[in-house]
């Protein structure tokens, strides 16, 4: 095989989403999978739906430890144990790694792992969902984001955003990572409170009052949390979360309603991740999202009751719905 450019842990939706596009482009590829997901990506390939229709072939590695260089990693596993996934490829050679997990604990992992230099921060305003049959369901493609820890914007980043764009999934360099990370992050949390307390597609309750309410809420709870990590607030992600953090609460409910008829317009089948796991009966991300955040600003001295209360009831919701 060619020197490899991607290698990309984990063959659920976004993974697959990202190597097929790559695969597609004529970028060599390697997407690291295991078992049954494995066993089914070599023999059918990757095939995708949605926003996009095709099928390619793609090189499976379904031992981590096997890989020995890349050019480019990228994370897209579900945040559970992502300390324990990154362990088999310490002996690699990466050139730099990126992760579009969830939270903000990912980056610290991935410094932990490969060294500082070689981490990029990353976000991705885009979905999916891997359907029973192996295809995966491509529904929103909005915009991967990638920077540097640092602010800056060098010309291999940039390079690298318009490779990912150019294969069709829309992509783009940014400064102040950290601060989209922050704040799609905080997106996130409001949505997942929502989502799976009331399993209904996602332009339905941002268009419900009460839902939108504690998702504003919950918003505002967090950027204390990044304010005391010295992080502020940006709109340029899933939602405008500054904007959300200004005025009334009734003009930010009144503005998710608006994002609510959006997504009813365009992506009217739109299910969070976590709303997905709960379907499938898979783990949710508790521990290393909301669980993460309730603890730092524990550990802060910040009082958030409203995160703290919804990370217990996702963590209840997890136990109960996949107990026997």
């Amino acid at each position: 095989m060619q020197r490899l450019e991607f290698a990309i842990l984990g063959a659920g939706a976004m993974g697959s989403i990202l190597a097929a596009h790559l695969a597609r482009a004529g970028h060599s590829v390697a997407l690291l999978a295991r078992g049954r997901r494995a066993e089914q990506v070599r023999a059918e390939g990757l095939r995708i739906s949605g926003l996009a229709r095709f099928s390619t072939p793609i090189h499976v590695i379904d031992d981590p430890a096997r890989l020995r260089e890349a050019q480019v990693l990228v994370v897209a596993t579900k945040a559970i144990g992502t300390a324990e996934s990154l362990k088999p490829l310490a002996g690699a050679k990466v050139g730099c790694a990126f992760s579009v997990q969830n939270g903000v604990l990912k980056n610290d992992l991935l410094q932990a792992a490969f060294g500082p230099d070689h981490v990029l921060g990353a976000l991705a305003n885009m979905s999916g969902e891997l359907l029973p049959s192996g295809e995966v369901l491509f529904t929103r493609n909005v915009s991967l984001q990638i920077g540097t820890r640092d602010g800056t914007v060098p010309d291999a980043v940039h390079t690298l955003a318009r490779t990912i764009d150019s294969s069709g999934v829309r992509s783009a360099a940014v400064p102040n990572i950290a601060a989209q990370e922050w704040s799609k992050f905080a997106a996130w949390i409001g949505m997942a409170g929502a989502s799976i307390t009331t399993r209904v597609v996602t332009w339905k309750y941002l268009m419900d009052p009460d839902a939108a309410l504690v998702l504003v809420r919950l918003v505002r709870e967090v950027r204390e949390l990044a304010t005391w990590a010295g992080v502020s607030f940006t709109d340029d992600v899933v939602f405008p979360v500054a904007t959300l953090c200004t005025g009334t609460e009734e003009a930010a409910v009144e503005l998710l309603k608006g994002i609510g008829a959006q997504f009813r317009d365009h992506s009217p089948e739109h299910r969070l991740s976590a709303h997905q796991d709960i379907d499938a009966g898979r783990p949710l991300e508790v521990e290393e999202t909301l669980g993460h955040a309730a603890r730092t600003a524990a550990g802060a001295g910040l009082a958030l009751p409203l995160l703290d209360a919804v990370y217990r009831i996702a963590a209840a919701i997890d136990r109960t719905s996949r107990a026997t």
